[in-house]
């Protein structure tokens, strides 16, 4: 791969006539061959054949991350699942992940939007690339490390964790570009100084992040901290993993979206109806290329806006600025209070009164459970044992480390409405 795809700059009516053409063709694909599918839309009281321009696609009904849970492990592959060349998966609200499946065509495709992403932000052949997202079902390490051998760089499969190595690999590889997530960059920023290194004098000039919420004031502490350019990518691996949109190094302004093989819809999360572009509401996707797994009107639950294009014709999207449900996403990895309250209610001793608090220390995210203990389990000083017991169940169903605290009976806050589940204290809504 070298250079702009003629697609990046082709005209909006170029790019509406592919949309159209791939929109059928996918529409087809996830109705002769995914039950699901073809049960929907009957449901619906649609057949692809009723698709004829763009706007016929509001017809089409939704897809959520419920109907992937309801058809797991392998129900949404649209293919025999011998034809299915890799498997990723994400987490969900239970100990289930939400699986995906990919052929060998659509790994081909991944990693070329995927390079195109990099290359967006300034990455170009011959490059070197410290990917520090994690590796293995979470799609951010593979999606990264195919789409830099895909432009021809030179990748540093490093995945997370051991932050002094990161550091001394930098300043040892000296890489040009780094993928990580943008909290756990602040944490290599801190090991820098901490080892006396001075960032400004690293190899690095690009990083590329993503998997979790980060400000503008984020990116201008890290862009000044390392003297790069810090560009915004974005991705979910139900629509296809990291590399569905991603910014220009040029005008940072928005993620473009890769519409030749992602259809973006903006939607008003409690209706469903289609808003105009310009709107907030929910994102919305339909995979155009997909062959292992098309989703068609995936909602993603984030907030956003479609915008013009602007360094490529294809939309951007903002920012995401927040979620329509419940999900927040810590250190990469998603999670959910309904996925926390059922760890803490295996164990006798405790009760369902319980509140999570996020906040942010040493750069990295913390997160404390706080959870009542009945009144006849209770012992002060005493609760060490099922405490680590429930911190260890967590991490095995959920994958993310916590500080479990075991509070008095009445030790947790209570509400007259609806509980208070949730407290994020991370400074996420700065600009």
């Amino acid at each position: 791969m070298a250079g702009l795809h003629p697609i990046e700059t082709a005209s909006r009516d170029a790019i509406a006539a592919l949309q159209t053409e791939r929109l059928a063709w996918s529409l087809r694909h996830a109705y002769d061959n995914v039950p699901h599918y073809r049960a929907g839309f009957a449901a619906a009281g649609v057949h692809p054949d009723d698709f004829r321009r763009l706007e016929d696609l509001a017809k089409f009904p939704f897809t959520t991350k419920q109907d992937l849970r309801a058809n797991y492990p392998f129900g949404m592959f649209a293919v025999p699942r011998e034809k299915i060349a890799r498997v990723h998966a994400s987490s969900g609200t239970t100990g289930k992940p939400t699986v995906v499946g990919y052929t060998a065509e659509d790994i081909v495709t991944w990693s070329d939007v995927m390079a195109r992403s990099i290359y967006a932000s300034g990455g170009r052949a011959g490059m070197m690339v410290h990917v520090a997202y994690g590796y293995g079902l979470f799609t951010g390490g593979l999606g990264a490390h195919y789409g830099v051998e895909r432009l021809g760089c030179t990748v540093v499969p490093v995945s997370g964790g051991m932050t002094e190595r990161q550091v001394q690999l930098i300043a040892d590889f000296k890489p040009d570009i780094v993928m990580v997530t943008p909290s756990y960059m602040l944490a290599i920023l801190d090991e820098f100084r901490k080892l006396g290194i001075d960032p400004r004098e690293s190899s690095i000039r690009i990083g590329i992040f993503g998997a979790e919420p980060w400000t503008n004031a984020m990116r201008a502490e890290i862009e000044t901290g390392f003297a790069m350019d810090a560009v915004d990518i974005y991705g979910l691996s139900e629509v296809m993993g990291p590399g569905v949109a991603n910014e220009c190094v040029e005008t940072k302004d928005g993620l473009h979206i890769w519409e030749d093989h992602f259809y973006p819809e903006v939607i008003d999360p409690e209706t469903g109806a289609v808003l105009p572009d310009g709107s907030a509401g929910e994102l919305v996707f339909t995979s155009l290329t997909k062959v292992g797994m098309p989703v068609i009107r995936y909602r993603t639950r984030d907030l956003t806006r479609l915008l013009p294009g602007t360094a490529r014709s294809m939309r951007r999207m903002e920012k995401v600025t927040g979620r329509s449900d419940d999900m927040v996403i810590v250190r990469g990895v998603n999670m959910f209070p309904t996925q926390i309250e059922e760890q803490l209610l295996k164990s006798p001793a405790l009760t369902g009164h319980y509140q999570i608090v996020l906040t942010r220390d040493n750069r990295m995210d913390d997160v404390a459970v706080h959870v009542e203990a009945r009144p006849d389990s209770y012992t002060p000083g005493g609760m060490a044992a099922e405490a680590a017991a429930v911190a260890g169940r967590i991490k095995d169903i959920v994958g993310l480390s916590t500080r479990v605290v075991i509070e008095p009976p009445g030790g947790v806050e209570r509400s007259m409405g609806k509980a208070r589940r949730l407290v994020d204290r991370r400074g996420l809504s700065g600009s």
